[in-house]
């Protein structure tokens, strides 16, 4: 019992920390708990997903699929507080502006937007609501939204496990999950995305879990190359990128049939 009670508190905190969702006060926090709540990352993105499918599943009842869409994806940006996408924006700024790691690194901390990290965002939301407008006029969002929400947060809280943080902020938000994760936290990342990925067609599944290995490592290579590690700036950006290929995956498989 004790050992559940814990499991749920390290749930709670994971929740917190990729959402703008409510979670008891009364929940204990601390540095090491918050790195061990990182085995439930892709957990939240099954609860976010779960939840934008719901709103979508409503909308589509009153409005036009595209009305649809942006309903969703705004509604998205409220429940997350734009957390992935303001890593996103940091990284392009970072690695697009500066000619050395030092200077990137210094970049990304910048919480000012430039033209790298502007035109990346609206390029990305752009991306975003298109393909969804077609996936939901060709098949549906519903099993869509779920399987990239969870899916694109696992691939991102993976890299985690074998590379560097390299943030020289101490006050980073995602400073406590520098520290490398467990085996079996990597394993319950992976299950939890595998299993969720079952409510695609096998073929479906078996290609987006393909791509997301390939995805992972090559963009650990590429940060690696630039960076020499990873920071919170870096997952976002991973977790929007993923869930974009996700998409783009999705639609082919519909446009070849």
């Amino acid at each position: 019992m004790v050992n559940l009670r814990y499991q749920a508190q390290l749930f709670c905190l994971a929740v917190s920390f990729f959402s703008r969702l409510p979670i008891p006060a009364s929940t204990p926090y601390s540095d090491e708990r918050m790195n061990r709540a990182g085995r439930y990352f892709a957990l939240v993105g099954l609860l976010l997903g779960a939840l934008c499918a719901a709103i979508y599943s409503l909308a589509a009842h009153w409005f036009p699929p595209q009305i649809a869409v942006f309903l969703v994806m705004v509604c998205s940006l409220l429940l997350t507080g734009a957390f992935h996408e303001d890593g996103l924006t940091d990284m392009a700024d970072g690695i697009g502006g500066g000619m050395t790691t030092e200077r990137r690194l210094a970049i990304m901390k910048d919480s000012r937007i430039g033209t790298y990290g502007a035109a990346t965002l609206v390029m990305a939301l752009l991306g975003k609501f298109i393909m969804l407008s077609y996936l939901a006029t060709e098949t549906g969002l519903v099993e869509g939204l779920i399987v990239a929400y969870t899916l694109s947060r696992a691939v991102a809280a993976t890299l985690i496990f074998d590379m560097r943080y390299v943030s020289a902020s101490d006050t980073s938000k995602s400073k406590p999950l520098a520290n490398a994760q467990t085996v079996p936290e990597l394993l319950c990342l992976i299950a939890t995305a595998t299993l969720t990925c079952l409510l695609l067609a096998p073929q479906s599944t078996f290609v987006l879990l393909l791509a997301a290995v390939i995805f992972r490592f090559s963009f650990k290579a590429w940060l690696n190359a630039r960076l020499g590690g990873f920071t919170g700036d870096c997952l976002g950006a991973a977790q929007q990128l993923m869930e974009l290929l996700i998409y783009l995956i999705l639609i082919a498989s519909v446009h070849t049939q």
